[in-house]
């Protein structure tokens, strides 16, 4: 079989991914800028599913959008999704991403009362960061059940829920909850995520407010 493979530079390949993936979405009516957010997760893990279990709540995107333009921070549940989500673009309009999880102190908290870091990072965040705060869940399911315990404990609630956690012990039953809360979501309903996805949403909305 000839060779058919061609020698690309990196944006040219992204340009043409993009319209591969357009080509495939042509059925979907979801309108911007959500199809947006949703290219830009099929883009990251090569999954077509996304265009049928991506949800989101009414308004969902431009909340995100309004929250980062005015300085919002970003959570994470693990170093992965906080690595990989552009800060220098974040930076620019005075926000910040976190992930308490590996932190001494939310160790031993999390050993002490029996419970996981990813609940007691979820509480640090609310605790300590005194700003709009957007959560992107992409490992932790029961960092969705604590973010869902303190928005009905009326504390401070985040602004906006990313959860897109990947697995198969209380994933889907996570989710819903995220989707039942009342605070604005964007979930991949059913057991698909991970890190890569959170970051992924994070990045899709932080494009659309500057593109380097």
């Amino acid at each position: 079989m000839p060779d058919k493979t061609e020698y690309m530079m990196p944006m040219e390949i992204e340009q043409r991914s993009f319209a591969i993936i357009e080509s495939h979405l042509r059925e979907i009516t979801l309108p911007e800028p959500e199809r947006s957010v949703l290219k830009r997760v099929i883009h990251t893990t090569a999954d077509f599913d996304y265009a049928e279990n991506l949800t989101f709540s009414e308004n969902a995107v431009q909340i995100g959008l309004e929250l980062l333009k005015n300085g919002a921070d970003i959570v994470t549940d693990t170093n992965m999704a906080c690595a990989g989500i552009r800060k220098e673009v974040l930076a620019r309009f005075g926000g910040t991403a976190h992930c308490f999880m590996a932190d001494p102190d939310v160790a031993a908290e999390a050993a002490h009362r029996g419970v996981t870091r990813a609940m007691v990072s979820m509480e640090k965040a609310c605790r300590t960061l005194q700003k709009n705060l957007i959560f992107a869940i992409g490992n932790a399911p029961t960092a969705l059940i604590q973010l869902d315990a303190i928005v009905r404990s009326g504390s401070q609630a985040p602004k906006l829920i990313i959860g897109v956690p990947v697995g198969f012990v209380n994933v889907v039953e996570a989710k819903e909850m995220i989707i039942r809360s009342g605070v604005p979501y964007i979930v991949a309903r059913g057991r698909k995520g991970g890190s890569n996805v959170a970051a992924a949403i994070c990045n899709a909305l932080l494009y659309q407010l500057y593109r380097p």
